[in-house]
């Protein structure tokens, strides 16, 4: 080899071997700033707008006004990465990543104490991603401390009088929610647009679940009929039988075993006590073994995917459950990097969201670039601004206003803000009734009246010219401008004679203000 070659060889392996060194929130930005070439980049949020965005994505709800004021006075140059390792350690962080998982897992079909249960306590624990998938899809009754996980899967196999269970409506959920490909037009032949998705995939993923079904409701029961053969499937147009064995796309049959007549349950069924019996061979216990593993590269980049999703609101490939190769990732080399360092540090979510946090396009302002208007969102050059889903929004409102938050309101909030069931959440549209419930409900109307400890008491209790101050970090998570103050000022002026009524219409126009409702 010439001394040339082996010289640049030397420093190409000198220069990876130095960007590996670097932390992964650099390698991130690095990544970002070559796709972006020479179009320039917000600069960094200041300060209120990133405490604001940081308690949102990690606590699902907005600071106090003390809180905000400690962290707008604090001149430490690590203030920032201090913030996020206490939001991170915090005992609001489990809470929220469960609002946020259940709203992508479950999309508002419905909810359950112990599946609100068991993703508090997993994302507490900091359980790998890996093994809360491998207990979801396993759906194991007889694990007491997974018992929540069944109800992925006990809901989607609910059926209501002479409806039949939609099969094919999991089978699509599992390959959009878990491996970031909707295979909904593959059920009866290949894909008609998208090359990448065929019958054998989506029938080699039913194959999984076609025998489970829901024994109790109530206690989340799934149990299993036995498989005992390949299922077989023809293309409507092509009219060629095949058939296939449980099987992940791209990946190799289960092999069914064979048992003779009689024997194919570990636990036979039990007339007597209606018992269902539990089959030797468990398809679910396949899925759960072949779905969420490292070598699965779809299980992985779909996790980092949606991860990346909840702190950038966009996925680098997006929409989140359309990976294929006419709708590839924005940053292919990111999307890998992120899945290995995702591998190597064992399926650790608070790992990578950290990671993610700490880096500059997560911190990046909302504001355009001098001179730009409009940006690329695929670039992450500027701070998306999105829309508070309806559990944030709720948790934001609470905070606000001082009040405890109550179940009853929080329905409100999700009846007026959530999207249909089925309908993905990565995008929140504003809608007349959402509007309206805003102007209108008398739950809402009362947050804004006067009660002993509320913000409106507390404001009422304030000189005029304190108030400003006080009103717009306690709601906005910022200081007020000057002319922001101004008005304030000359409001209260306008109305000394029925202060509280101000204040509280005041506390109103800003929690229904466009600024309140996204996360910025």
């Amino acid at each position: 080899m010439p001394l040339r070659t082996i010289a640049v060889f030397v420093a190409v392996l000198a220069v990876g071997a130095a960007s590996a060194a670097e932390p992964l929130s650099v390698r991130i930005d690095a990544l970002l700033d070559q796709k972006r070439a020479d179009q320039p980049a917000s600069p960094a949020a200041d300060d209120a707008e990133f405490l604001r965005r940081a308690y949102l994505d990690f606590t699902g709800r907005i600071p106090t006004a003390e809180q905000a004021r400690t962290f707008l006075a604090d001149k430490s140059p690590t203030k920032r990465a201090k913030l996020i390792d206490d939001l991170l350690a915090g005992p609001d962080y489990a809470a929220r990543m469960a609002d946020a998982f259940h709203v992508m897992l479950m999309e508002r079909l419905g909810d359950h104490p112990e599946w609100s249960k068991y993703l508090a306590e997993s994302f507490k624990a900091n359980k790998p991603w890996d093994q809360m998938i491998r207990e979801i899809l396993k759906a194991d009754a007889k694990d007491e401390k997974a018992k929540g996980a069944s109800f992925f899967l006990s809901k989607r196999l609910e059926h209501y009088g002479q409806q039949p269970v939609d099969y094919s409506a999991l089978t699509r959920d599992v390959g959009r929610l878990f491996l970031g490909k909707n295979f909904q037009c593959c059920e009866c032949h290949d894909h008609l647009f998208i090359d990448d998705y065929k019958q054998q995939h989506f029938q080699g993923l039913h194959a999984f679940f076609k025998n489970a079904a829901l024994v109790s409701e109530k206690e989340i029961t799934v149990v299993e009929k036995p498989t005992t053969e390949k299922t077989s499937f023809a293309s409507v147009f092509t009219k060629v039988q095949m058939s296939t064995a449980p099987s992940v796309p791209g990946g190799k049959m289960v092999e069914i075993p064979t048992f003779a007549k009689g024997q194919e349950f570990a636990i036979p069924p039990d007339r007597k006590t209606n018992q269902p019996g539990v089959p030797k061979f468990s398809t679910l216990a396949a899925a759960s073994v072949e779905i969420p593993v490292a070598s699965n590269k779809d299980f992985v980049r779909n996790a980092v995917n949606r991860i990346w999703f909840v702190l950038l609101g966009r996925g680098l490939v997006h929409p989140l459950d359309l990976s294929h190769t006419r709708n590839p990732a924005s940053h292919p080399e990111l999307l890998d990097l992120l899945a290995e360092e995702f591998v190597a540090h064992k399926f650790d979510v608070k790992f990578l969201l950290r990671e993610i946090a700490m880096t500059k396009a997560y911190q990046r302002s909302s504001l355009l670039p001098s001179g730009a208007t409009s940006v690329d969102a695929k670039l992450f050059a500027t701070a998306l601004e999105r829309r508070l889903t309806a559990d944030q929004l709720f948790n934001a409102v609470n905070a606000a206003v001082g009040e405890k938050p109550t179940d009853a309101l929080k329905a409100k909030f999700v009846k007026a803000y959530a999207n249909q069931p089925r309908d993905p959440e990565d995008e929140i549209t504003p809608s007349l009734k959402a509007a309206l419930f805003v102007l209108h409900d008398e739950a809402v109307l009362a947050l804004t009246k006067p009660k002993p400890g509320n913000l409106v008491e507390k404001l009422a209790k304030l000189k005029d010219e304190q108030i400003a101050e006080e009103v717009y970090l306690s709601v906005l998570t910022r200081k007020p401008t000057a002319d922001e103050a101004k008005t304030v000022g000359e409001y209260l002026k306008k109305n000394a004679g029925k202060k509280e009524v101000a204040i509280g219409q005041m506390v109103w126009a800003l929690i229904a203000s466009m600024e309140f409702g996204v996360n910025h």
